[in-house]
């Protein structure tokens, strides 16, 4: 008797067709799920790089109306001073980037400016040199440096000398004192990293309302999270006593874990990702076992006839589960080639919309994980087939002759298959399109901007390189001068946030004239920094007055502000003049001079209220902190990616310390701010094309398996009369069943994930119902065309052949 394996290496050559089904099915499903345990190992299992992060907490902390509001540096030294239920909590800021100069050009790298006690909190030292010392925050002594793994590879080729080095950030000497180990990383999306001690302004130092300094703790020895947040409320409470304007301000303590996935809509985006590939290797393993239970029922007088001749149970089950194990081989190894390609095709993606995204890569914990899963799925779905036809009586199949799989058991298994695959590939058919709706709603919203149109170039100055200069006059004017002649160009401006990008700064404000808002219930209004060619440059309406000029509106004349319509529906009282309101600003008055058009801050909310601020009104003394990082904007006549040569020459003209970012089209911010979103919707509409193609290839083979098996009954039934029409009715009566079924099960099940699903995208009012019955009735149709070849074989039986084959 022939090896197993020699047996399954002639099955291969006797069906191919059927065994590439069946190696293609398993490598679809073995490589989305790879790829998306791939995303899913690198966001929740792998240990994130710190010691003991289960003790390390982000303290949240919130305004009394519940937005976010992190420490100021004041507040932080109150926390830090009192918080005695952790070892130690340290403040840091992430949201800059400096530019190392090396060989008369500039690279820009992250920033993390820190307290020196940061490191501490964190757990980690540094392979080569030291971190920082206490006081190393105070002005003179932070002129020290720390850097990452990948900055000290990349600037000095991985050079123990590099300790004690000197290197010029943003045109001044910073001393190099550590490197840190490979893969640590804070905060964990911050890759290409350096980090310094903090560094302040005066109103930084000295505000306890200038909210900018996230924090973090460590808890101390045997000190829970329960007891830790009750303790430091507490505390919060003992200083509102102090200081009553912030009385009201909550804290919570969020486990780093959590921190690092992100916000909410994150995580549920990745846990409806991990049901969907739970969805979708049953799907498959369903489909794997109608093929399967398929097979074996064309193989049931074989089996018959080698247990007649004495094979054993175990034997002919031996024969069967080799032939599982070689598919489980080769679609896992199809599956994992898919799976790297997969990966590498969505690597900017994945980098742009998760903390952790440049981590994701094929390990060996995924690795396993993908055997694991093709192995478990063929085995699950072909153990059932095998230990059933290995059971039977060789004498009744022989009695059967080649009229096997006519029971009616059979028939309804094989037809439950095919109802567990419709449900599933309805429920997620159903998430797909939610989510691709979603998806486009964000995408061709109304900005209060056309986005085809604008380009947008990041400038990071070095503050150093105009010391004893004017950046303004210096850089920007000039740089504005030689923009606006560059062919094709219709207008061109400066905003330090740009729209859409993120929300910014903000600020409580108070109307002169009005009621001041109560202690704890201040206002506020987003704040820019912004030159008159911006609102040309974003076609921004001017409704009432003028706009920011910087030809009259200097340093030394009555400070003004443009402020968008939002701002005056919330803060000037209806019935009175806007243009002749104006923002009280410590002891100074900013004079309303326009109104101007809405624009959205960010994608996901309606206009905020806004006040911008001329550039040429900015002080200085203040100029090369407040505005060394300015955005360009630019409308083009044409292309808007046309005119990238001119300006990456005019900046290396202009300042050759500037590192040149690649400016982005204002449809690509949009992509940019939309990066989980597009992830989303890869993943599911790759599921729903599969599952879609699974159900309907089940479909097909149960209709075509069914008019095999039952070509006599068919045939003595068109011989007695029976019309073609009648054989279509019979067959597609069944097919319907099966889909209202399996419909009515996909409807539930989408129904009972409801809110996993509104995590992601909304399912809700006449629109989502609208969709879903579009979704079933595309379904369906397609379905009925599946079924159609298999219909119209039966319809065109010959019933002599058919009685003579028999």
């Amino acid at each position: 008797m022939a090896s197993p394996l020699t047996h399954t290496l002639r099955q291969f050559r006797r069906d191919p067709a059927f065994n590439l089904t069946i190696v293609g099915t398993l490598g679809l499903t073995v490589g989305l799920s790879t790829a998306v345990f791939s995303i899913m190992d690198a966001v929740f299992l792998r240990p994130l790089p710190y010691k003991e992060p289960s003790r390390i907490f982000s303290l949240l902390t919130t305004s009394p109306q519940g937005f976010t509001q992190p420490a100021s540096y004041l507040e932080f030294v109150d926390w830090r001073r009192e918080a005695a239920p952790f070892s130690n909590v340290a403040a840091y800021n992430s949201f800059a980037s400096v530019n190392a100069e090396t060989g008369g050009s500039a690279v820009s790298l992250h920033a993390v400016t820190a307290s020196d006690n940061f490191f501490d909190v964190l757990g980690v030292r540094p392979v080569l040199g030291r971190t920082f010392e206490k006081g190393e925050e105070d002005p003179g002594r932070n002129f020290v440096v720390v850097l990452s793994h990948e900055v000290w590879q990349d600037l000095f080729a991985a050079r123990p000398e590099a300790i004690g080095a000197k290197i010029k950030l943003d045109g001044q000497p910073y001393t190099v004192i550590g490197v840190m180990p490979e893969g640590f990383r804070f905060p964990i999306s911050r890759t290409q990293a350096i980090y310094f001690p903090l560094k302040m302004l005066k109103n930084q130092r000295e505000g306890r309302g200038n909210h900018w300094l996230p924090t973090v703790a460590r808890l101390a020895e045997r000190v829970s999270r329960e007891d830790a947040q009750s303790r430091l409320n507490q505390v919060f409470a003992h200083l509102s006593d102090a200081y009553p304007e912030t009385k009201g301000r909550k804290v919570q303590l969020i486990d780093l874990a959590t921190f690092t996935v992100g916000d909410s809509r994150a995580r549920g985006a990745l846990q409806l990702l991990g049901v969907g590939i739970a969805a979708l290797i049953a799907l498959g393993c369903v489909n794997l076992a109608g093929l399967l239970l398929a097979r074996g029922v064309r193989m049931q007088h074989e089996v018959a006839i080698r247990s007649a001749l004495g094979a054993s149970r175990s034997r002919l089950m031996a024969r069967l589960l080799s032939e599982n194990i070689s598919y489980a081989i080769a679609g896992g190894a199809v599956g994992l080639l898919l799976a790297d390609a997969l990966l590498g095709a969505t690597r900017v993606l994945l980098v742009s919309a998760l903390n952790r995204g440049s981590e994701v890569r094929l390990n060996g914990t995924v690795l396993t994980a993908a055997l694991v899963v093709s192995m478990l799925t063929t085995l699950l779905a072909g153990l059932w087939p095998a230990f059933r036809f290995s059971a039977t009586s060789a004498a009744t199949s022989l009695r059967s002759g080649n009229r096997v799989g006519m029971d009616r058991g059979q028939s309804r298994l094989r037809a439950g298959f095919v109802c567990v695959q419709v449900s599933l590939a309805m429920v997620l058919l159903v998430t797909s399109g939610l989510v691709f709706r979603e998806l486009s709603r964000l995408q061709h919203g109304d900005f209060g901007f056309d986005p085809s149109s604008i380009l947008a170039a990041e400038i990071d100055l070095s503050p150093g390189s105009y010391e004893n200069r004017d950046v303004v006059t210096d850089f920007y004017t000039p740089m504005l001068e030689r923009v606006t002649a560059i062919p094709g160009v219709r207008a061109a401006g400066l905003i330090q946030i740009v729209p859409i990008q993120n929300w910014g700064w903000n600020s409580s404000v108070e109307i002169v004239g009005q009621p001041p808002s109560p202690p704890g219930h201040e206002r506020n209004a987003e704040f820019r920094i912004v030159t008159s060619g911006y609102f040309s440059a974003f076609g921004i309406r001017l409704l009432r007055g003028r706009l920011v000029n910087e030809k009259i509106d200097t340093p030394t004349s009555r400070r003004v502000v443009v402020v968008n319509q939002r701002f005056v529906e919330r803060f000037i009282p209806a019935g009175l003049d806007p243009l002749s309101q104006s923002i009280q600003d410590g002891q100074a008055k900013v004079a309303i001079v326009g109104v101007v058009s809405n624009v959205r801050q960010s994608i996901f909310g309606p206009p905020l209220a806004e006040t911008d601020m001329p550039i040429s009104q900015i002080p200085h003394d203040l100029r090369n902190q407040f505005l060394a990082g300015m955005q360009l904007v630019v409308q083009t006549t044409n292309a808007p990616n046309a005119i990238i040569p001119d300006l990456r020459r005019m900046f290396g003209e202009l300042d050759r310390t500037l590192p040149f970012r690649t400016p982005q089209t204002m449809d690509d911010v949009v992509a940019g701010a939309l990066t989980l979103q597009r992830l989303e919707n890869w993943a599911f509409v790759s599921f729903a094309v599969l599952s879609l193609v699974l159900a309907l290839l089940g479909l097909y083979g149960l209709i075509s398996h069914e008019v095999e098996s039952s070509r006599r009954d068919i045939g003595i039934r068109i011989a007695i009369g029976a019309s073609r029409g009648r054989i279509f009715r019979v067959i597609y009566r069944r097919v319907a069943a099966m889909l209202v079924i399996g419909v009515a099960g996909g409807i539930v099940a989408t129904w009972s994930a409801r809110k996993l699903i509104e995590s992601v995208a909304p399912l809700q009012g006449a629109g989502s119902i609208a969709m879903i019955l579009a979704l079933t009735l595309v379904f369906a149709l397609v379905a009925c065309f599946a079924a159609f070849i298999p219909a119209r074989r039966a319809a065109t039986v010959d019933p002599i052949e058919a009685l003579r084959c028999d």
